[in-house]
């Protein structure tokens, strides 16, 4: 980026009103990190099954991990003035192609994120709606979800703030009312350990499939220009924002094993479960309602976004140009937006919501390492000259905890679910590399 590119991304930045402060930061964080996951994931065999009442482990290893990503997140966004975030931050540390490799990621998280979450939809209706357990009936089902959230973002309709709010609401205030209602009904010979502490290795591996539910957590920290003091409210509203949803997390998890016992593991629906036996029938249609609009608030935000990758990387010819066709009328990329409806109610009906979580939790360790490899890098050299630029306290220390510790999680992951992430990136290098390559024979011609 030029100086002169800088200079106009500074006076973009101090106009900026930084208005935001720990608590409505916190908040931010916290309603982006709830989302559809902790409805399915504490019936998880990779969570119950394998540590059982030493499941909630898991979720404080989560809870750590996570938050040493997002001070590395924070303090290489503090030192890059660049948009894209992740991409950003590792492309202007470790060049262009690092930096395409990322960007594959992250449109893998949300391609395999989508499915997985309209999959938890489809359980939660045919909790009510028998019928929609059927495999036509959950493919009819999720087709026409996802038919509707492509309409939607074609047309190019935005959500209001007063309807994230209410989305909001309605997904904290059932899980807040089974928490109480679930320890309180909770039978103590549930919560013993039985097996003792858990091994590291089922500790890794329930680890990385809850990752999924703290996945999103770094989202909340673009708006950081408008953030008061960040080099003091960042740290802050991570550690209240992490400690508030491990919290929930973590009282969930004890609620639904001391409910449930031994029924909780493989549990398509375990809080809607635990909900039915503690309430009755109406805590099944209460958790199975707000898991719906949780999830229907989550898609049709995600659709909003994830397409946006390909359209650009259609747009940078490493995609079919096809793919970067603009709607005359309604001014969006619709034909993204439809190619990437149709690859997502492929992948939710074919696949199980732990399949896709695995994928999609991979490719985020995998960008959580490139972030705190980018944070490690930047620390090493001169000090952002930003007098908002935030500091990791300990330095280098903390981008080096962040990796080892995201290293332990991927050793649980499956020669199987690395092929997966491998066989997209070697196909997404050779896009780039024939891309490059006819890029650079039109510039030789014109050069010349």
């Amino acid at each position: 980026m030029s100086d002169a590119g800088d200079a106009r991304g500074a006076a973009r930045e101090s106009q900026l009103v930084r208005a935001i402060g720990t608590w409505g930061l916190a908040a931010s964080i916290v309603n982006v990190t709830v989302g559809g996951g902790i409805f399915r994931l504490p019936g998880s065999p990779d969570v119950s099954g394998r540590l059982g009442a030493a499941a909630p482990l898991a979720y404080l290893a989560c809870a750590v991990v996570m938050g040493l990503v997002v001070l590395c997140i924070a303090q290489a966004g503090s030192r890059i003035s660049l948009t894209g975030g992740p991409y950003a931050y590792v492309e202007a540390t470790f060049g262009r192609y690092v930096g395409f490799l990322v960007g594959v990621l992250l449109w893998v998280i949300g391609a395999t994120a989508i499915p997985g979450v309209a999959g938890l939809f489809a359980d939660a209706a045919a909790s009510l709606v028998p019928a929609i357990g059927t495999l036509g009936g959950r493919a009819l089902f999720i087709g026409v979800i996802f038919a509707a959230v492509a309409w939607i973002n074609v047309r190019g309709v935005k959500q209001g703030t007063w309807l994230n709010v209410v989305l909001t609401v309605a997904k904290l205030v059932p899980l807040a009312l089974l928490l109480v209602g679930g320890l309180v009904a909770a039978n103590g010979a549930n919560l013993r350990w039985e097996h003792g502490v858990p091994a590291a290795s089922d500790l890794a591996r329930a680890s990385v499939i809850l990752v999924f539910a703290y996945a999103g957590v770094e989202s909340a920290l673009v708006p950081s220009g408008e953030v008061r003091d960040s080099a003091r409210t960042v740290p802050r509203a991570v550690f209240l924002a992490m400690g508030i949803v491990t919290l929930l997390y973590v009282g969930l998890q004890v609620a639904a094993q001391g409910v449930l016992g031994p029924a909780l593991p493989g549990s398509a629906t375990p809080l809607a479960d635990a909900a039915g036996r503690v309430f009755g029938a109406w805590g099944v249609v209460m958790i199975s309602t707000g898991l719906m609009i949780s999830a229907f608030g989550y898609l049709s935000g995600m659709m909003l976004a994830v397409p946006r990758a390909l359209f650009a990387f259609a747009r940078d010819g490493i995609l079919p140009r096809q793919l970067a066709a603009v709607h005359p009328r309604f001014h969006t990329p619709w034909v993204a937006i439809v190619a990437q409806s149709t690859l997502c109610w492929v992948l939710a009906v074919l696949n199980s919501f732990e399949t896709l979580a695995i994928i999609a939790n991979v490719s985020a360790a995998l960008v959580y390492i490139g972030c705190a490899a980018a944070a490690w890098k930047l620390s090493r050299g001169p000090t952002a000259t930003n007098a908002e630029a935030f500091r990791i306290p300990g330095g280098a220390l903390v981008p080096v905890l962040a990796i080892l510790a995201l290293l332990f999680l991927l050793s649980a992951v499956t020669v199987r679910e690395w092929s997966v992430l491998v066989i997209v990136l070697v196909a997404a290098s050779v896009l780039y590399f024939v891309a490059t390559k006819k890029q650079d024979e039109r510039k030789g011609p014109e050069g010349g």
